[in-house]
Order: structure tokens, then sequence, then C-alpha cells
């Protein structure tokens, strides 16, 4: 017998967060979470993004034995810039039980229609500011931080269901032969630095307040006209702030300013989910435990060798300039000294034809692809 659940209480919420343990006890290549983090994201009192959305949180049981998770959502924030009516669901993660898979949707579909919603779009867990997007190739190798993950045989699930694609979103790799850069471009991008009206430089981790002051007056301009985007406020700024200042690294951090005014910033990360994935969190073991095996592997081992590009963002009047080259140049050359040997620009809309160009011209290669879908109610 199968049956729905919403999920109220703490200890509800722990069962809907560790239950992705048993969708990837085989799979070599996800990465599971600190369960501590995943508490606190989908607390309503610890997760500034409730401050703004409905969430409603379901879990899938067969014959009382958990089978599928799903978040059914309504982000006012996001319906108030686009000016739209659109529910989501994210956080879905189910057995290969197409029953099961079909009543979660179900579910997350009635609650947002019965809001008031026309269309329910997803994944995203839970906006574009987060984890968002379906993976549907590129199974081979495990997630980027920050990046999504799913079994392939959820795209069926979903396409059955009757959703249709919204957008595209595409991650590339390069390769330490991209970073080092032929002699001749180097003297380019040289020429392009001492002509330019506008400095790249390093962020200053020492004036963490400042400088993201300086990051909060790019965000939002740089990315508002973006499919999908939704402007962050400031709690989420300063929340999101908070959680990745314990792996940032400093020299990655670059902006753009013209007369002290910022006009961009590109933020790459150190690829920490390879040595999350050793470290390998799970239910049962203590945390303590696991963060001293993810320290061992990413500062005693260091087998972190890659690094995402997350973000990098240009206010309008300020593209096409060159800023965005002057980001690639200095991010290869900060990262090439460090060990890093391989990075994964993610996610790119499909549509963003500037980026995509640049990106295939600097030698990327496109070998992720998340797809957002969306049905009608």
């Amino acid at each position: 017998m199968l049956t729905i659940q919403e999920c109220r209480t703490p200890a509800e919420r722990r069962a809907f967060v560790t239950f992705p343990w048993r969708v990837y006890r085989s799979d070599p290549h996800w990465v599971p979470p600190l369960i501590s983090e995943r508490m606190a994201f989908f607390d309503p009192q610890r997760n500034p993004f409730y401050q703004h959305a409905e969430v409603a949180l379901f879990m899938a049981r067969r014959d009382g034995e958990p089978v599928g998770t799903i978040a059914a959502l309504i982000n006012h924030q996001h319906n108030a810039f686009h000016n739209e009516r659109v529910g989501f669901f994210g956080a879905f993660e189910v057995l290969p039980d197409r029953e099961a898979a079909h009543a979660l949707l179900a579910t997350a579909r009635d609650w947002v229609r019965e809001r008031g919603m026309t269309a329910l779009r997803g994944p995203a867990t839970f906006s574009t500011n987060e984890e968002c997007g379906l993976l549907i190739e590129g199974f081979e190798e495990p997630p980027r931080i920050l990046m999504a993950y799913n079994p392939a045989y959820y795209r069926d699930f979903i396409e059955s269901f009757g959703f249709q694609k919204a957008m595209d979103l595409y991650a590339y790799e390069l390769t330490v032969e991209v970073f080092n850069w032929p002699e001749k471009l180097v003297r380019v991008v040289e020429k392009l630095k001492s002509r330019a009206k506008f400095r790249v430089r390093p962020g200053n981790i020492r004036r963490f307040r400042e400088e993201l002051d300086r990051i909060k007056k790019v965000y939002n301009s740089a990315w508002e006209r973006n499919w999908g985007f939704v402007p962050l406020t400031d709690a989420e700024i300063e929340h999101m702030a908070a959680q990745l200042i314990r792996f940032v690294d400093p020299d990655l951090v670059f902006i753009a300013e013209v007369d002290d005014e910022p006009i961009g910033f590109s933020l790459t990360l150190p690829d920490l989910n390879q040595a999350l994935r050793k470290a390998y969190p799970r239910p049962g073991v203590p945390e303590w435990w696991t963060l001293i095996k993810l320290l061992y592997y990413w500062k005693v081992r260091r087998v972190v060798d890659t690094i995402r590009v997350l973000a990098m963002g240009v206010v309008e009047s300020w593209r096409a300039q060159g800023v965005s080259a002057l980001f690639y140049y200095e991010t290869a050359k900060a990262a090439l000294p460090k060990g890093y040997r391989r990075a994964e620009m993610s996610w790119i809309l499909e549509n963003n034809l500037m980026m995509n160009r640049d990106i295939r011209t600097m030698g990327g290669r496109l070998y992720k692809i998340y797809r957002m879908y969306e049905l009608p109610l």
C-alpha cells in the first residue's frame, strides 16, 4: 500500500533528509551531504528562504517503508519579480518505483494548484540560487560542489508524468591544457589590462564585510535578465556567504572596479565534493568523525584537484569590454600554482549565447546537461 505523508516534525524532517542514502547506496558517483547542513537547510527557523516562501515536504511510503520524497514550494520572491504564478518542486528522490514517483509529483502539483499557481516547475531545491535542474547527460562523473545529481531513471518518471522542457543548463569542463594559455593570448590579455578603464583585483578576505557589500551591489543587477533568476534578499546573501566562507579560496575570488565602484565579480570554489565523497557522511556515524576525515582528504591528502567557477557576473553597461576575459585569465593564473588540474564552469543557461561561445572558444567541453521542467496546470 502506497501512502504520502507531509513531514512536519524535526524527526520527520530528519527521515526526509536521510532518505537519499537508500536511493544511492550502490552509486559510486553520488556525494552525500552533511546531515547537519541539510537539516538546517530544511529548517524554517534557520533558512531565510522561508521568509518569502511556502514549503511543504512529503514522503512516500510503501507498506510503511520510505520509497521517495518531494518538496512543494511557492517562492513569492520569484513570482513577484517575474509577475508569474509558478510553483516549484525539489528534493525529488525516489526508488525505481514509477507509481511512487508519479504520486509524489501529483502531490506537489495539487499542493501548488490549491494555492492558485498556474504551473509547476523544477526540480529546484529551492531556487536557481541553489541546486536546480535534473541531470540528463553526463552521469560518468560525480557532481561538482553545489551541483545536483540524480539517477538516470528520474528523467523518465518526470517526463512520463507530463512535464516538458523549460530550459537546459550547461556544465563545461576545462583541463590544465586550457589553463596554460598560449603566449600570444597572454600578450593580448596583458595589453587589455594596460588599456582597460577598469581594474580586476583579488578579493580581500580580511575585509569580508566590505567585500560582501560590493558583491551585493553587483549580484542582482548582473543576473536580473537571466531566465529563472530570483533576486537574493540581504538575509539570503548573508546566510549564503556564511556557508561559503568555510571553503572559499580567497585567491580565486576577483572583483572588477571602476573608480572604486564594483562592476563585476567572479567566485570560484575548490571542488570540496572530491574530499566529501571520500569522507562519506552517513546516518549513524558521528559528524565530528566525518569532518575529521573531510579535513584529512582536503588538507592532508590534497585530493581536491578541481575547481568550479560558481558565479561570474558583470553589470550590463560593462559587458563586451573584456571584464570576463580578465576574470578567466586571473582565475587560471591563480589556480595553476595551487595544483588544480581541471575546472568546471557551471551552470550556464543554454540561451546565454555569449558565455557559451566564450567558454567553447577557450576550449571548454560541454560534458553535463541539466534540465528544468514545467507542467502547466
